[in-house]
């Protein structure tokens, strides 16, 4: 990593007017368009004060404009200028945030190239924008990268970011690999990657692994809601892993008890959620009248349609349809005509 000069007496101008100009130049720009805006006595004063190449890259970040930051690079490099680690970070973080992978792994290449020792912020970056393409082999390859051949330590930010590559691509069995061996590398697995892990097996179908990282993370109240999200696509309903946390949690609850055929349990916590400080809104009393839609009880689906409204909230086309469906189950068929004539008023 280069080592940058003392330069506090150089005052850092702000960068969004030059970020202005430079986006105003369009997708067709080239390094003369970008010298013809910066200027050589932008470069004079990037070569006695990087940092001030590094506030504009990290605007130009800021604002997703990865192309024009690689661009920027180029005139950095052609004029003479030394690019550090510093630079690269910041121009790998613009195309995190504008979904540029193939652009990102290009830049770490070309680290490598110029010698331009990389660090785990550009490496983190590089592994983002992998994991945002869905492109998780690259994201492992990057954090192999980082360990094997730069020599660098793995961080938190680092795994997180592979293991949500992994779990939206679909390798639940990497997700896991990744998230159990975090300790034996010092480092501490935090909510998002257990909620990442979690997530993976919830897609996969594989909820009782998801329910196991659940019981591990205890004391982590964000993953409760992606574990019962799990066991609710799993189509089954345990009563011992209904960790009440928040709305997300309680409807996705409701939703297993409903497949499992426990519309009391669906009721019994649809109606205790505000002794626990929890608001129910409409996706959780749908749930619920979905439950009774499919235990038969259309009466009962009926009353949470009328207590929806009650609520002050607004009943959608899902609250009525389910509610339709249930008095049609029942037989109900003056009930659900009613119901049907009530629908308008859904907009």
């Amino acid at each position: 990593m280069s080592l940058r000069p003392a330069c506090d007496r150089i005052p850092l101008r702000p960068a969004g007017p030059k970020v202005d100009l430079l986006q105003v130049l369009g997708p067709a720009r080239t390094v003369e368009d970008i010298r013809q805006v910066l200027g050589d006595t932008e470069l004079g004063r990037w070569r006695k004060n990087p940092k001030l190449a590094t506030s504009l890259l990290s605007s130009l970040a800021k604002s997703a404009l990865a192309d024009v930051a690689s661009q920027v690079l180029s005139f950095m490099r052609t004029g003479n200028v030394d690019v550090d680690s510093f630079h690269f970070s910041a121009a790998i973080s613009a195309c995190a945030r504008g979904g540029q992978w193939q652009l990102a792994l290009s830049l770490v290449e070309q680290m490598s190239l110029m010698r331009v020792a990389a660090d785990a912020v550009s490496c983190n970056a590089a592994i983002s924008v992998c994991e945002k393409g869905g492109h998780w082999a690259l994201a492992l390859g990057v954090l192999h990268l980082m360990s094997q051949v730069l020599c660098l330590t793995q961080t938190g930010v680092s795994c997180n970011a592979a293991i949500s590559a992994a779990q939206k691509g679909g390798q639940w069995p990497l997700a896991l690999h990744l998230l159990r061996h975090m300790p034996a590398m010092r480092l501490a697995a935090d909510e998002i990657g257990h909620n990442a892990a979690i997530s993976a097996c919830s897609t996969s179908g594989q909820w009782r692994l998801a329910v196991s990282i659940l019981w591990r993370m205890f004391d982590l109240e964000t993953g409760y809601s992606a574990a019962i999200s799990a066991i609710e696509k799993g189509g089954n309903w345990m009563p011992e892993a209904r960790v009440l946390v928040d709305k997300i949690a309680c409807s996705a609850a409701i939703s297993s008890f409903s497949k499992g055929g426990q519309w009391q349990l669906a009721l019994e916590l649809l109606h205790n959620m505000p002794a626990m400080s929890i608001r129910p809104d409409v996706i959780c009393y749908n749930a619920a009248i979905s439950a009774c839609e499919k235990a038969g009880k259309w009466n009962l689906a009926l009353v949470l349609l009328q207590e929806i409204v009650s609520s002050q909230l607004k009943p959608n086309r899902i609250s009525y349809n389910a509610a339709i469906s249930a008095c049609g189950k029942g037989g109900q068929w003056t009930l659900a005509l009613g119901v049907l004539r009530r629908m308008p008023e859904v907009k």
